[in-house]
């Protein structure tokens, strides 16, 4: 077995051995945007980079209040977290150029779900190509972008 050295791993290790509660909830609660990576905050909900993307430009979209599922949201947070959607989408469009997109919910861990009890919905730009060798030989994902820079990115366009 190959070892890939990924030491800015440890932060996330280490985060989450001490952090307590849901990181979205203090995330918000925090205000500070940049350290966290909320690029938009708005009545009901707010947007923010995921950490750990699957892609450039992968971002979640959340109700401000902690509701573990679909079926807790009220009306104004469903149409909002949907037009932020329909945004952000068009915002990566113009910022990335991506040929498509994955909009996913996973609601509960045997669903997929890494984050149980604060609900979100995942957009993740894609483009032909985007799986390569390296996720299929060594089960790693080459992420070509900074998030400090795509937040950067984010900031000037919203």
């Amino acid at each position: 077995m190959k070892n890939l050295w990924a030491p800015w791993r440890i932060a996330y290790i280490q985060k989450h051995q001490e952090e307590n509660g849901c990181f979205l909830c203090n995330s918000f609660q925090d205000n500070q945007d940049e350290k966290h990576l909320i690029i938009y905050r708005g009545k009901e909900c707010f947007c923010i980079l995921n950490k750990y993307p699957y892609n450039s430009g992968h971002l979640m979209i959340t109700p401000n209040m902690h509701k573990p599922d679909i079926s807790d949201l009220t009306d104004r947070e469903m149409l909002e977290i949907m037009k932020l959607a329909r945004d952000m989408k068009e915002l990566l469009v113009t910022m990335m150029k991506p040929e498509g997109f994955n909009l996913g919910i996973n609601i509960g861990k045997s669903a997929g779900a890494g984050l149980v009890g604060h609900f979100h919905l995942h957009i993740v730009p894609r483009w032909n190509g985007d799986t390569n060798f390296m996720p299929i030989i060594s089960d790693v994902k080459v992420i070509p972008q900074s998030l400090e820079d795509l937040y950067k990115e984010f900031k000037k366009r919203l």
